[in-house]
C-alpha cells in the first residue's frame, strides 16, 4: 500500500498494465457480437445455439469475480494475477481454432473465468498502490475501462470480422496482453503463498454461488429465446438459481470468514453507490446490446458498419474521462454522477421516435450525448462506493461491485430483449388491426404489389399475389420492430433516471 502523497512509478506501472487486463477483459464480452453470425457458419452451428459464444464467456466471468479476492490470497497477487494474465490470450487464440459448438462453448468459458480475473483485481490495485490522492484519476482509468471498452468491442469486432475473418477477433488479445504480463511481473511485489487458507475457505459458499450463478446467468440468455418459464428446462434453471442463490446469501451471513462481504451492504455509500451502479449497468449493456440490433434487424447493417456507429459512443470518452477527477475536486461528487446519468438518459430519450429513416448517420448526434453522460457517470459512481473502503477490504469490496454490475447488465439485457419481443408483438397487433382487406387502400396496394411482381418475373398471379400479401406484413412486421425498439430506448432512459434519483441520498464526499 502506497505511504506517500504519490504514488511510485512502479505503483503506476502495476495500475495501467492491470487497466490494460481488466479493458480487455470487458472488450471480450461485446466483441464477438457484431460477428455471431459469421462465427456461427464457421463453426457450423445454428442461429439460435451461437448465442452460447457470448454466454458462456459471460458464465465464466460472473462466476469468478467474487473468487478472486480469495484465490489471490491463497496462490499470492502477484502469481494469481500473472497467471491469469498469461492464460486469457491463451484460452482467446484457442477460440479461432474451434471446430464446433462443444469445443467454442468451453473455450469461452474458460476465457471468460480467466479474464473475469483481471477485472477485480485492477480495481483492487487502484485501492492498494495508490494513495488517496490519486485513487479518483486512478478510477477514472478503470471507468474508462468499463465505459469505452463496451462501446468500442463491437467496433473492433465488425472491422475485423469483415476484413480478415472472424478467427481474427481471437487474436486481439495477445499484444496487450504481452506488455500487461511484461509490465506486471517487473512491478508486482513477490509474497508467499498462503495455501493454509484452502482449509479455511467458504466452500459451502464457492459451490452455492458457481451453481446458482451459471443457472442465472443460463436462463437470463436463453429465456427470451425459449419463452421464459413456459420452457421446462428454463423453469427449471430459474428454480435451481433461487434455490442456491438463497442458500449462499444465508451462508455469507452466518459464516465467520465468507466468500462475499455482504455485510459491506450495510454501509450507506456502498450500498446506494451499488444500486446505481446495477443501474447504470442495465443501461451501460443494455444500449450496447439494443443498438445493434436495431441496425441488424431493422437497417440491415454489416458488422463493420454496426462497429463505425458505435464507435461515437467510445472514442470521446477517451478526451474526456481523464478531466473527470479535476472536476469532482471542484464539485460535488454527487452531482458529478447525477449530470452524468442524466446526460446518459437523455440520449436514450433521443432515440424514442425512431422510423425507417433512423440509421447511422441519424445516431451521431445521440450516440456523442451517451458518450459525454458516460464519460462522467462510472468515476463519481466508483468514488463514492469506495469511500471508507480500507485496503484491507478493497477486494471485497471489488468482487462484490464488479459482480453486482455485470449481473446488472446480464438481468438488463435479458429483460430489455423480452421487453422488445413483446412490444413488436403489440405493434404488429395494433398495426395489423388497421391493415386489413376491408380497407381500400389495403386492397389497392395489394394489386399495385401483384402487378409488380408480374412485371418482374413471377408468372403465375396467385403466386405474386401471395409475395404481395407477405411484402405487405414484412411492412408491419419492421414498422412494429421499430416501435418496439423505441419503447425499449424509453425503458433504459426510465432506468437510468431511478439511478439519477437514488444517487443524491450517498453521503457528501470531499475530494482535495
Amino acid at each position: 500500500m502506497a505511504q506517500s502523497d504519490r504514488a511510485s512509478t512502479a505503483s503506476w506501472i502495476a495500475v495501467i498494465a492491470g487497466m490494460i487486463g481488466a479493458f480487455m477483459a470487458i472488450l471480450n464480452i461485446q466483441i464477438t457480437n457484431a460477428s455471431l453470425l459469421e462465427i456461427e457458419g464457421g463453426i457450423g452451428t445454428g442461429v439460435d445455439n451461437g448465442a452460447w459464444i457470448s454466454t458462456s464467456y459471460l458464465i465464466g466471468e460472473i462466476v469468478v469475480i467474487p473468487l478472486t479476492d480469495y484465490l489471490s490470497r491463497v496462490f499470492s497477487f502477484r502469481r494469481f494475477m500473472l497467471a491469469n494474465a498469461v492464460l486469457f490470450p491463451i484460452f482467446s487464440a484457442a477460440c479461432a481454432f474451434a471446430r464446433d459448438l462443444g469445443s467454442m462453448i468451453l473455450l469461452r468459458g474458460l476465457q471468460g473465468f480467466v479474464g473475469g480475473v483481471l477485472i477485480p483485481m485492477a480495481f483492487t490495485m487502484v485501492l492498494t498502490k495508490l494513495p488517496k490522492s490519486q485513487q479518483a484519476f486512478g478510477l477514472s482509468l478503470f471507468a474508462l475501462s468499463v465505459t469505452f471498452a463496451p462501446a468500442i468491442g463491437p467496433t473492433i469486432g465488425g472491422f475485423l470480422t469483415e476484413n480478415y475473418g472472424w478467427q481474427t477477433v481471437f487474436f486481439v488479445n495477445t499484444p496487450p496482453s504481452m506488455v500487461m504480463v511484461v509490465a506486471l511481473y517487473f512491478t508486482l511485489e513477490k509474497r508467499p503463498m498462503q495455501l493454509s487458507l484452502l482449509r479455511e475457505g467458504d466452500w459451502a459458499g464457492i459451490g452455492t454461488m458457481a451453481i446458482g450463478l451459471a443457472a442465472l446467468q443460463t436462463a437470463l440468455e436463453e429465456g427470451n429465446k425459449d419463452d421464459w418459464f413456459q420452457s421446462p428446462f428454463i423453469l427449471k434453471l430459474a428454480l435451481t438459481a433461487a434455490g442456491f442463490l438463497s442458500a449462499f446469501i444465508i451462508i455469507e451471513l452466518k459464516v465467520d470468514k465468507p466468500l462475499v462481504q455482504l455485510r459491506l451492504l450495510r454501509r450507506r455509500n456502498f450500498c446506494i453507490g451499488i444500486i446505481v451502479n446495477v443501474l447504470v449497468g442495465v443501461a451501460l449493456f443494455g444500449t450496447v446490446y439494443v443498438l445493434p440490433q436495431y441496425l441488424g434487424q431493422v437497417q440491415r447493417y454489416n458488422a463493420e458498419q454496426i462497429g463505425l456507429v458505435l464507435a461515437w459512443t467510445g472514442l470521446p470518452q477517451l478526451i474526456i474521462i481523464p478531466f473527470v477527477p479535476s472536476l469532482m475536486t471542484r464539485l460535488d461528487v454527487r452531482l458529478v454522477g447525477f449530470i452524468g446519468i442524466t446526460i446518459f438518459a437523455a440520449s436514450c430519450f433521443m432515440n424514442i421516435h425512431l422510423s425507417l429513416d433512423s440509421a447511422g448517420d441519424e445516431f451521431f448526434v445521440p450516440n456523442l450525448v451517451r458518450a459525454i453522460g458516460q464519460a462522467l457517470v462510472l468515476t463519481p459512481i466508483t468514488v463514492i462506493t469506495t469511500t471508507g473502503i480500507g485496503p484491507s477490504e478493497a477486494g471485497a469490496a471489488s468482487g462484490l461491485s464488479n459482480m453486482l454490475r455485470n449481473l446488472g447488465g446480464a438481468v438488463g439485457t435479458a429483460a430489455l430483449g423480452t421487453l422488445l419481443t413483446k412490444r413488436e408483438q403489440f405493434h404488429s397487433n395494433l398495426i395489423g388491426q388497421s391493415v386489413t382487406l376491408s380497407r381500400d387502400e389495403v386492397r389497392a396496394r395489394i394489386n399495385d404489389l401483384t402487378q409488380y411482381f408480374l412485371a418482374h418475373g413471377v408468372t403465375d398471379p396467385a403466386i405474386a399475389q401471395h409475395k404481395a400479401i407477405a411484402a405487405i406484413g414484412a411492412i408491419v412486421h419492421r414498422q412494429a420492430l421499430i416501435l418496439g425498439f423505441s419503447d425499449t430506448f424509453a425503458v433504459i432512459g426510465t432506468v437510468l433516471c431511478l439511478a439519477a434519483v437514488a444517487l443524491p441520498f450517498a453521503k457528501k464526499i470531499r475530494l482535495t
